[in-house]
């Protein structure tokens, strides 16, 4: 069977496609699990932002699939859509399946279009009995986690569990069966590698509980070496460590920055995502190793540094600095201290625009931001299906918006108690151009070539909107702030 994997086109705001275009680790891993006599073929729209519908047709050509697959999130769902109506009309006997956090939470917004099959969570297994189904005796009543069309409506089959993964039930990814290519952050080839999946906390913005329930697995560490090898020989020269929650078990996370460093992979440039509480409660042992085993970015998860918003997120238990058992207040500031220490960069994880939010406590997040972290990554809380917050925002009545290609994060679509969405957002947007800006230097001292190439670009993102006369303040910033939202709204529109 011919197969197809795409990943959508749309790119969040803080990760300029300029700058970086993160390969889908998801798609890679089914490519890897399934059985070996199909042609399989992944594709990352990402790459091909800009030419979308003739990058389609090509690949459509190329590859004549059997069956094309669509990894797809909340604010990519009306790219998606179109994408099927596409893929229709190319080639109008293929068999559609779409999967990912969207399909999984939301199942009911594919099953009135052109959609064939639905792998809801862990897609892995599923997929790959899917595969064998539609191959035999199409049963498909069979298989967990999976949704399929028959008879001119849909059948939802009970979920399936979560895997354990140490039973070597899902197999390595496969990039080999890439077919496009330029993955880069900052100028270098840049690949994502798995090491555990899970995440026992249940902050309430975020979708891998209902995903996965309360669990925390792990790859052995001979796996996610190998895996690191097999991207480094891909031609990967940084590696983003896209589990959930690395942190949850420190010291493995010890131990795995030891084997890395062992293992002499400690050339590669590491992005990792951690919990504050994890790396300020135990700076001195797990951050040095850190530094040693290659690590550049931590994206750290501060999310917000009053306790009355970490309270609405369900996030204060991540956020807690710890002496003596004890807890002795938020940790984000000895966090970012251990980082910086260490010759390592802070990506600060914040969301503003919570329901009790006023303009004064968004600015005490801002210029926390301002005064700390390196590179701000700085969000609004998002509706997203089946989160915890998202029933919270429906009680208070804060949802103004439900158009779901907005659902990006850095578009407020819900307002506060005494802010309107709008103001929310401009809040953020004001402040962060400047942020960014500032990172430069320590972005040309790392990655000079890039940089000198491609500086007028960045820039020329960051301040989408602004004019010379924003800059000389010869006009109101609220003008600016509106030529940017109608740029980024263009933007949406990839096919």
């Amino acid at each position: 069977m011919n197969i197809l994997l795409l990943s959508m086109p749309d790119s969040f705001e803080h990760t300029p496609t300029i700058s970086i275009r993160m390969p889908n680790g998801a798609l890679t891993s089914l490519a890897g699990n399934v059985d070996a006599h199909h042609r399989i073929a992944v594709a990352d729209l990402v790459l091909v932002q800009h030419r979308v519908r003739a990058a389609l047709n090509e690949l459509m050509d190329k590859i004549q699939p059997d069956l094309v697959g669509l990894s797809v999130m909340t604010f990519q769902r009306k790219t998606a859509q179109k994408i099927i109506e596409l893929l229709r009309s190319l080639r109008p006997g293929v068999q559609i399946v779409v999967g990912g956090y969207d399909p999984s939470m939301a199942p009911e917004a594919y099953t009135c279009g052109e959609v064939d099959f639905i792998v809801r969570g862990e897609g892995e297994i599923t997929f790959r009995e899917l595969l064998r189904a539609m191959e035999s005796d199409r049963d498909y009543a069979r298989i967990s986690g999976l949704s399929y069309r028959e008879a001119g409506r849909f059948h939802h089959n009970a979920g399936r569990p979560v895997s354990g993964l140490d039973s070597h039930e899902i197999r390595p990814p496969n990039r080999e069966a890439r077919v496009l290519s330029d993955y880069t952050m900052l100028g270098r080839q840049v690949d994502v590698v798995e090491t555990s999946r899970g995440c026992t906390f249940d902050c309430s913005f975020c979708s891998i509980i209902a995903m996965r329930g309360r669990q925390f697995h792990t790859f052995s560490f001979d796996r996610v070496l190998a895996d690191i090898r097999d991207a480094r020989d891909h031609g990967a020269e940084a590696i983003f460590l896209v589990d959930d929650n690395i942190t949850l078990n420190v010291s493995r996370f010890e131990a795995l920055c030891q084997a890395i460093i062992d293992a002499r992979l400690n050339h590669l440039d590491y992005i990792v995502q951690a919990m504050t509480s994890a790396i300020a409660n135990h700076g001195e042992t797990l951050v040095p190793l850190m530094r040693r085993a290659g690590f550049r970015y931590v994206f750290l998860g501060i999310e917000n540094i009053l306790d009355e918003d970490l309270n609405f997120l369900r996030a204060n238990s991540k956020n807690v600095r710890r002496e003596n058992g004890r807890k002795v207040g938020n940790a984000a500031i000895q966090a970012i201290d251990a980082v910086h220490r260490n010759k390592m960069y802070v990506v600060g994880g914040l969301i503003v625009g919570n329901p009790g939010d006023t303009r004064e406590s968004i600015e005490a997040n801002i210029e926390f931001a301002r005064r700390y972290v390196d590179w701000p990554y700085i969000q609004h809380p998002t509706p997203y299906p089946r989160t915890p917050m998202t029933q919270d925002f429906h009680d208070r009545g804060l949802i103004i918006n439900e158009s779901f290609e907005e659902y990006d994060g850095t578009t407020a679509v819900v307002r506060t108690d005494h802010l309107t969405a709008e103001e929310v957002e401009f809040l953020r947007w004001r402040a962060e151009r400047w942020m960014k800006l500032r990172h430069l230097p320590a972005v040309l001292f790392h990655s000079p070539w890039f940089t000198l190439c491609n500086a007028i670009k960045m820039m020329g993102h960051i301040f989408r909107g602004a004019t010379i006369k924003s800059f000389l303040g010869l006009e109101d910033e609220q003008k600016a702030f509106q030529r940017y939202r109608a740029i980024r709204k263009a933007e949406r529109a990839y096919i």
